[in-house]
């Protein structure tokens, strides 16, 4: 029988069934034990983490009162580590071309009805362009696996075209990349050009499952899949992000596997996940949803929010436009750290918006704002909307970002930096009344500005943006 080894590079050693199955007991048969409850939250309460076999079983509890403590510690807990900055940032989908035949997802290679496509580089100018005049200045990098339209190649140099574009005032500072598990040789070339953070979904931690909604292509492989951010690890790439979609398999399960994914990279390198994404399961073309009867409601994802950021507190939390408002607003109180605006899940999406019959979008989201409402919304919610791309810039990355993440020192630059990129949103981009909102929240944040010394920079760089000056960072 495979051991459980969170230490291990093997992924049937580090996601360990019989380790998830013996923990899915526990916390069934311990989740009424109130004194074993509060001695989790006591732990919780010193914003270290918790175990996964912990947090699993806080999941199981149906207290209604042990939730409000857990709801309240998780927000006390993103407010001291991230306070109320929002980073943002927006999907660029490159290519819908794919080898794989993942059941959930609209690209899969028998899909006959989607339109595909895969933009040149002169088509990315112009998306780059469309989304710097948006405002965004982080980008997520996506694309189906495909080896002869979307080599490791075409990806490299997509990256570099979009770091070249200077348009106006806009620019795009990072560019994280969600492609497809790969070779050590290809994450470092990753490395090299620049990227930001590593994303990797595992859809699913139950490999039979796994197997069996990846029945061909390359994915369909689960333990190099699931090994994928220890090659990216190796090859230098300190940032990763890891996910699950919820809805293919119990989310009790996968919730397990996730926690003991973070506990993994932990182990093995010293750092975890630079981030943890939380999406669920969507309607798309030529997918049925009865096929994935384990869809999670709006409240079992609220409390999935909260635990990820109670056991993993130093982690960015994500959740994309595939939440509602109504969603969003819910999950931005206990935990979540960064949110697409504005998005397209469309190659092409952002110049030319598509009809049905030309349909080459990956989900349907359902929070269709444009980014400039999702700012003007995230401030009178009383957020810092923040495009500050400056730790990936100056090398607060991998051990050193966790260091000062698990510290809470990180909002000392985080905050005089998110004030400075919205400011800059604020001059170049934003409605009247975002930009009237917007200042007035900046002047607000600059008191909680705790040294003089920062304060009175962070004031001169602001009156620097105001007389065309741009990129000012801490």
């Amino acid at each position: 029988m495979v051991e459980y080894n969170s230490k291990s590079s093997k992924a049937m050693e580090f996601i360990n069934d019989k380790e998830i199955l013996d923990t899915i007991s526990f916390a069934k048969k311990n989740c009424g034990n109130k004194k074993m409850i509060e001695v989790i939250l006591s732990k919780a309460r010193l914003m270290n983490g918790i175990s996964h076999r912990e947090a699993a079983l806080l999941l199981e509890c149906d207290d209604q009162s042990v939730w409000n403590d857990i709801f309240l510690l998780a927000k006390q807990i993103k407010e001291k580590i991230y306070g109320n900055r929002i980073v943002m940032f927006a999907p660029l989908y490159l290519s819908n071309y794919c080898v794989n035949s993942c059941s959930y997802c609209p690209y899969h290679t028998k899909n006959k009805l989607i339109n595909r496509k895969k933009l040149t580089q002169d088509d990315i100018i112009k998306e780059v362009m469309a989304l710097q005049d948006m405002g965004h200045k982080r980008l997520a990098l996506e694309t189906g696996e495909d080896p002869i339209n979307s080599p490791i190649e075409y990806v490299l140099e997509s990256i570099k075209t979009i770091y070249s574009i200077k348009h106006k005032n806009g620019e795009i500072r990072r560019v994280n990349v969600n492609i497809a598990a790969t070779t050590v040789e290809n994450y470092k070339k990753l490395k090299d050009a620049g990227i930001g953070t590593y994303i990797l979904f595992q859809e699913t931690y139950h490999k039979e499952t796994y197997e069996r909604i990846h029945p061909k292509g390359p994915k369909h492989d689960y333990d190099y899949h699931t090994e994928a951010m220890d090659r990216a690890m190796e090859a230098g790439i300190d940032d990763v992000g890891i996910g699950v979609l919820f809805g293919l398999y119990d989310y009790l399960y996968d919730f397990i596997g996730l926690m003991m994914h973070a506990e993994h990279l932990e182990a093995r390198f010293g750092v975890g996940p630079h981030t943890i994404s939380i999406p669920r399961i969507r309607p798309a073309d030529d997918i049925d949803l009865d096929e994935f009867p384990n869809a999670v409601n709006d409240k079992i994802f609220k409390k999935i929010v909260a635990l990820v950021r109670i056991t993993a507190p130093y982690t960015g939390i994500i959740i994309s436009t595939r939440e509602s408002e109504k969603s969003r607003k819910e999950v931005l109180e206990i935990g979540v750290s960064q949110i697409s605006g504005g998005s397209s899940t469309s190659v092409g999406g952002y110049v030319e918006k598509e009809s049905i019959e030309e349909n080459s979008s990956q989900f349907d989201t359902n929070d269709k704002r444009t980014l400039d409402e999702i700012i003007n919304w995230l401030l009178k919610l009383g957020y810092v909307p923040s495009f500050c791309t400056a730790c990936y810039r100056e090398g607060r990355t991998g051990d050193r970002f966790m260091r000062l993440a698990k510290s809470g020192q990180i909002g000392n630059v985080c905050q005089p930096n998110s004030l400075i990129t919205l400011k800059e949103y604020l001059l170049d981009y934003a409605s009247n009344d975002t930009s009237e909102v917007g200042d007035f929240v900046i002047k607000k944040e600059i008191d909680r500005i705790r040294s003089d010394k920062v304060k009175s920079i962070t004031m001169d760089y602001l009156n620097q943006l105001e007389h065309g000056e741009r990129d000012f960072r801490f």
